[in-house]
């Protein structure tokens, strides 16, 4: 299965409001929220796709022929890439009725484990998201990042003790979903964290713990001094704050702060990464490895586990043909003089 047919498969069950485009840039879906667009007046899920389109690749195939390696070491495990499948929560709410959470994220695991990359889950004001999701990642041994919402710190016990049920080999919270109105309006109400709370927090974790949702070199160093084991720069797709740059623009100067004060936390990053190309240039801006959402749920809906394969096949594909014509044959060959910006 190639993945232009499992787009076009995802088309008859994936709507109202996701159009499963071609080219998952945020246009056509805008600020549909119940959806997947953005914020506001829509554009930084729009502003994230352009600002990857507008690096350039410095082509270089005067080098020595050799095995090309794409696998990545992390926290302990070997992935075949250095791209994971994003979490995304309340499926039926913003892509159709065809699957439930549980049922998603079962098929995003399983899909994601036998193609040797690793799936972050979603969670929800429903306590039953974080039972199911950490129970499918249970079954799988493990290979699996739960993602935690930034709840009241009792709340986030109860779900760290499931998050160390289920084996997870790491744990994830988007703190960006402090931008959520629905988090805002409960009792007692989830949101923003403070560097005193966060430490807390990550000794519940008590396995490697992952910040989501940073978007400034201040964010990044307040999270070492939490102690955290990695950041992903995002901004919740565009979908909690409007007007914001894009991650491609503030990666660099995250990236710099991250490695100039020593720290040795793993940097992630989202937000319109569509193509294998798109992640070698994260890669060469100084990321360890990427996430990627609305395109594995597009894979999903249009060809459950086969429909992953065929996704992580082609990103894959995209990577290495890209490596492979600028002379980098492992990622730690990847560096900035191999991008145009």
């Amino acid at each position: 299965m190639e993945y232009n047919e499992v787009i076009k498969s995802a088309r008859g069950c994936i709507g109202p409001y996701c159009k499963a485009c071609t080219v998952c840039n945020g246009a056509a879906c805008k600020n549909t929220m119940p959806g997947p667009g953005a914020k506001g007046i829509g554009d930084l899920a729009m502003r994230n796709y352009q600002k990857w389109q507008e690096i350039r690749i410095n082509m270089d195939t005067i080098c020595e022929q050799k095995a090309l390696n794409t696998e990545i070491d992390l926290f302990g495990k070997k992935f075949a890439y250095p791209f994971f499948a994003g979490p995304v929560g309340a499926v039926k709410l913003h892509y159709g009725e065809k699957y439930t959470d549980q049922e998603y994220n079962e098929i995003l695991l399983k899909g994601c484990a036998d193609n040797r990359i690793a799936a972050f889950t979603g969670d929800g004001t429903d306590y039953n998201v974080m039972i199911e999701a950490t129970g499918a990642i249970g079954k799988l041994n493990g290979q699996g990042i739960p993602t935690v919402k930034p709840w009241d710190l009792e709340t986030i016990k109860e779900k760290m003790e499931l998050v160390r049920k289920s084996g997870a080999f790491a744990v994830a919270m988007d703190i960006d979903a402090a931008g959520l109105p629905f988090l805002q309006n409960l009792t007692p109400p989830a949101g923003s964290k403070s560097v005193d709370e966060l430490k807390e927090i990550v000794k519940m974790a008590e396995i490697p713990f992952i910040l989501k949702g940073i978007m400034t070199p201040k964010g990044a160093l307040k999270a070492a001094e939490a102690g955290v084991q990695g950041i992903v720069v995002s901004n919740h797709g565009g979908r909690v704050l409007d007007q914001c740059p894009s991650t491609a623009e503030v990666l660099p100067s995250v990236v710099k702060a991250v490695r100039e004060s020593g720290s040795q936390m793993k940097i992630f990053v989202d937000g319109g990464i569509r193509t294998g190309v798109d992640v070698f240039k994260a890669l060469a801006l100084g990321a360890d490895a990427v996430l990627i959402a609305r395109p594995f749920v597009t894979a999903v809906y249009g060809g459950q586990e086969e429909g992953i394969t065929a996704y992580v096949n082609k990103i894959g594909a995209e990577l290495k043909d890209t490596m492979h014509m600028c002379g980098a044959f492992s990622l730690d060959e990847i560096n900035s003089e191999m991008i145009w910006n």
